[in-house]
């Protein structure tokens, strides 16, 4: 038999893919294109990359009851790894010297369609 626990963490986890599959879905509509999910590096994972012409937009995903609560989740530790994971993709591309980048978030808020926060920190 399962841990309760176990079955906590995979009902999370398909909260959170359903999450971003919903935050992809609105950063397409807004002219995104969704190059990168769930990215993971040693320094880190970033939810969503997408990418506009020559604006890059590092995308965290957060599922809370309130706006507020979903941008407070965004911790500075976290922030630390997002940008440094964020480091490591973009050195990756051919084009990284004229890129342009910027930290959004995409709040998953219960009964309402996905908010866009943009440039909810910098670098």
């Amino acid at each position: 038999m399962a841990e309760p626990g176990a079955a906590k963490r995979r009902k999370a986890e398909r909260r959170g893919h359903a999450g971003e599959t919903r935050a992809a879905w609105l950063m397409r509509l807004k002219g995104f294109r969704v190059v990168a999910r769930r990215y993971t590096c040693r320094a880190g994972e970033i939810d969503l990359i997408a990418r506009r012409g020559d604006l890059v937009a590092i995308v965290e995903v957060k599922a809370r009851p309130s706006l507020a609560e979903a941008m407070d989740a965004v911790t500075l530790q976290g922030r630390r790894r997002i940008i440094a994971a964020a480091d490591h993709w973009l050195a990756r591309q051919p084009d990284h010297g004229r890129l342009s980048v910027r930290f959004d978030l995409v709040a998953i808020l219960p009964g309402r369609w996905p908010v866009h926060v943009p440039a909810i920190f910098s670098a």
